[in-house]
């Protein structure tokens, strides 16, 4: 039995392949782990507030030092949501190139020294978020696994960068990809969904 939090950034809602696959890989998880418990968090209609400069002194300034005006509940909801996690899949389409801005503000409130992060005396990062499993559901509509894409992909490579900075290296990404390329659109969800593999 695991806890599996899934996280959404997608703003094409019913319609977003990125749910779908996502939706599918717990599917799958729930194959190999019956009973597992489902906590969802739509990103993209939770309208994470991006970072400014008050939001990041209030994320900064240690729990003892803040008043009830200045503190910030939100970031550490997402932080206790986080850890209790055991898999997290993570919806991740491709939006000129890169994640949707929700899915970095999510990434910039749960990334906090000393608490999901640390510096060790060598000056060498340490993630603090261990022994999770992550699985990311990516969509493109375009081929950027391969071929001459490939350069173009800062979804992927950046989140398994991000996230084992954080910790989480166990990361596993599935693609539904080429979804706006004929010929190859109308077996890409199929192509995606035989790809994953729960380990």
């Amino acid at each position: 039995m695991k806890h599996i939090l899934h996280l959404m950034s997608s703003i094409q809602g019913k319609e977003s392949y990125s749910i779908k696959l996502g939706n599918i890989i717990i599917e799958k998880i729930q194959e190999k782990y019956p009973n597992s418990t489902i906590e969802e968090l739509n990103l993209a209609e939770q309208e994470i507030p991006h970072l400014n400069p008050a939001s990041l002194r209030k994320l900064f300034t240690p729990p003892n030092l803040q008043n009830e005006k200045e503190s910030i509940h939100f970031s550490d909801d997402l932080l206790k949501q986080l850890f209790a996690a055991d898999i997290i899949v993570i919806g991740a389409p491709l939006y000129n190139f890169t994640i949707h801005s929700t899915l970095k503000a999510w990434i910039d409130h749960i990334t906090k020294p000393g608490i999901t992060f640390e510096y060790g005396e060598d000056g060498r990062p340490i993630g603090m978020i261990m022994g999770k499993k992550v699985y990311v559901a990516m969509a493109s509509g375009g081929i950027y696994s391969e071929g001459p894409g490939k350069t173009n992909d800062f979804v992927v490579p950046y989140l398994k960068a991000f996230l084992g900075f954080l910790g989480m290296t166990n990361l596993t990404a599935f693609r539904a990809e080429g979804l706006k390329v004929p010929g190859i659109k109308e077996h890409a969800m199929e192509k995606a969904i035989n790809s994953i593999i729960i380990d």
